[in-house]
């Protein structure tokens, strides 16, 4: 199979999976499912490229590997979100604005259908690389366990601090929060670093690098960062804005002193 065609089969079944995402959402007013969704599809997208690439057999294992494996994590990690909790607050203001129109979120649906296929080209690339395990794919191994281990730190501190009553209305600054406004959000972009290390060899390595930066234009620019923040300051307000002030924004950096 071609890459092209692998693409496009890439793109049906994620279409296909959001359409059943979409209906889902209308029965139960929650489109939070959309994350679960794309989360499980690109982590399954790294699976399909590495059953159906014609690169080294060392590199096709570990993309399953690291791919499925931080598909299944995240997916795993969102539903407990998802199905728990009442729809998030991005979706509610998304909802209002558009007065509950329910084709203008099955194209929402669809437009995330064709990121995941967008998000997995980092996959093809590593899928095709012909050479066998290697210093950068260990390279590739150690930056993924890493972001792997922060991301879930990250989670754990926030999930934390938020059961504590004690805390409500309060900005977390606990652990890695101290020092990144989304520590998370670093260790999900970081993560992308790893597949860029795992393709180097590979005909189409330059694919790989649109894992990070498209992760990055979206979470500095459209669906992460700015989202969050207007959310937070609007439950927060003055007690965010001191955390703005003294916190990076993304990668972790020792906080600043804001003087009284």
């Amino acid at each position: 199979m071609s890459p092209w065609s692998q693409l496009t089969c890439l793109w049906m079944l994620a279409a296909l999976m959001m359409s059943l995402g979409w209906l889902w959402q209308r029965s139960r007013a929650n489109a939070g499912i959309v994350d679960v969704l794309w989360a499980a599809g690109t982590g399954a997208g790294a699976v399909f490229f590495a059953l159906w690439g014609d690169g080294a057999a060392w590199a096709r294992v570990v993309l399953a590997v690291l791919g499925g494996l931080w598909g299944a994590r995240l997916a795993t990690h969102l539903w407990t979100r998802v199905h728990g909790e009442p729809e998030d607050g991005r979706y509610r203001n998304l909802r209002a604005h558009w007065a509950a129109n329910q084709f203008k979120f099955f194209l929402f649906f669809q437009f995330q259908a064709s990121l995941i296929v967008l998000f997995s080209l980092p996959f093809l690339a590593v899928a095709r690389n012909p050479h066998g395990f290697g210093a950068w794919m260990l390279t590739g191994i150690v930056i993924w366990l890493g972001s792997l281990i922060g991301e879930s730190i990250a989670d754990r501190q926030l999930a934390r601090f938020r059961a504590d009553q004690a805390n409500h209305g309060r900005t977390c600054r606990d652990g890695l929060w101290r020092y990144s406004r989304h520590p998370n959000y670093f260790f999900e972009w970081l993560h992308w670093f790893a597949y860029v290390c795992l393709a180097l060899g590979s005909p189409v390595a330059w694919l790989a690098w649109a894992g990070p930066a498209v992760m990055y234009v979206f979470l500095r620019w459209i669906s992460g960062i700015p989202y969050v923040e207007a959310q937070a300051l609007r439950n927060r307000a003055d007690d965010y804005r001191a955390y703005q002030r003294s916190t990076s924004m993304l990668i972790p950096w020792f906080p600043k002193r804001i003087e009284p």
